[in-house]
């Protein structure tokens, strides 16, 4: 049995990813109907690329009988409008990264999900990744024993490009900046990993281009009794390698190609993506998983995850509450790097941010 989807906004680019893949791969069992833009150049250009009707508003695609769930991939400052209007639709809802700019939005989310009991998730792609996946499974059960220390390291080559200034993601109308939009990946897997930490210190900063701000910075989470949890972006990266590493109790993890910067540029076709130590049996232990041959093939490989999710077949990837969560940790960074300060996680300055 197939589903019909709509899709509200494709300002995220990752959706037009998603739908190629629906296209070519019918067996998914979602059908794309209908699709919804403010903008209406977007708009027309999905329109012409996915083959699908206009929606004059949100509330004309909300009305049809032949859409049972929706992607919401706008601005992230309409996610929580549009949440509420498909939950009170009684649509199931995929809700594109970050879950919304302000905590104030991201409680209207949870609420509104709750009280329609409507099924949800977020779209978080690191979870779908099965290098990341194979992470978790190793540090779940505790492979290598305890675990000390994990740092992330992500990025992209963006903000070197002066005419992404313009871009939706800068403004802060719709997005508030790039930390805000693209440290919350890393942030997930380590909250996906670890849970909610208790503080965090942060330095946030703007090397490059001050008309894109926060374009690199560093946050460190601290677990009680756990982990140093360390998530290094960096959104002027041209090139990288080393992605994940995670210093164990008997060994270590290590991922290499986990990015854009370290997945998009020229690489040995024999190098290892994943890897760990085990001091048992004192050799590194090659993982069988491959890395994707671009970045683009890792976004696209999510499109089957939210598919099993809008047919019944698999659990959310991340809750609405979970997504609430994750913003927790990314707010309390700036209040953080502001306050030049460690802070808990959760303080309520984050509803100030």
């Amino acid at each position: 049995m197939s589903i019909g989807i709509g899709i509200l906004g494709f300002a995220h680019g990752h959706v037009g990813m998603y739908c190629r893949e629906w296209l070519a791969h019918p067996e998914t069992g979602v059908v794309l109907k209908c699709g919804w833009d403010h903008d209406s150049g977007r708009l027309e250009k999905a329109v012409a690329d996915f083959k699908i009707a206009a929606a004059n508003s949100p509330e004309d695609l909300l009305s049809r009988k032949d859409i049972s769930a929706v992607v919401i991939a706008s601005e992230t400052s309409l996610h929580a409008d549009l949440v509420e209007k498909a939950a009170a639709a009684g649509k199931t809802i995929v809700l594109q990264k970050p879950v919304s700019l302000t905590m104030a939005d991201a409680d209207r989310i949870v609420s509104a999900v709750n009280r329609y009991k409507v099924p949800f998730t977020m779209a978080w792609q690191m979870r779908a990744d099965p290098q990341n996946q194979k992470i978790r499974e190793l540090v779940k059960s505790k492979a290598l024993g305890r675990v000390f220390m994990i740092r992330r390291r992500h990025g992209l080559g963006l903000c070197l490009d002066d005419s992404f200034a313009s871009s939706w993601h800068m403004s802060p109308k719709w997005n508030r900046d790039i930390w805000a939009d693209d440290s919350a990946h890393p942030t997930d897997f380590i909250y996906w990993l670890f849970g909610l930490p208790e503080t965090v210190t942060a330095e946030i900063v703007s090397l490059h281009n001050p008309k894109m701000p926060n374009d690199n910075g560093i946050s460190i989470f601290r677990y009680q009794d756990g982990p140093v949890a360390e998530v290094c972006c960096s959104f002027t990266n041209r090139a990288g390698e080393n992605t994940t590493e995670v210093v164990c109790e008997r060994g270590t993890i290590i991922q290499n190609y986990g990015d854009a910067p370290s997945c998009n540029v020229p690489r040995d076709p024999e190098a290892c993506g994943l890897k760990w130590f085990d001091s048992a049996e004192n050799k590194w232990i090659p993982c069988e998983i491959r890395s994707p041959s671009n970045h683009g093939e890792r976004i696209s490989g999510l499109a089957v995850p939210i598919a099993d999710f809008i047919c019944g077949r698999r659990p959310p990837l991340a809750t609405a509450e979970e997504g609430r969560d994750v913003l927790r940790m990314v707010l309390s960074t700036y209040v953080s790097s502001r306050g030049g300060k460690r802070v808990d996680i959760g303080t309520k300055e984050i509803y100030d941010i």
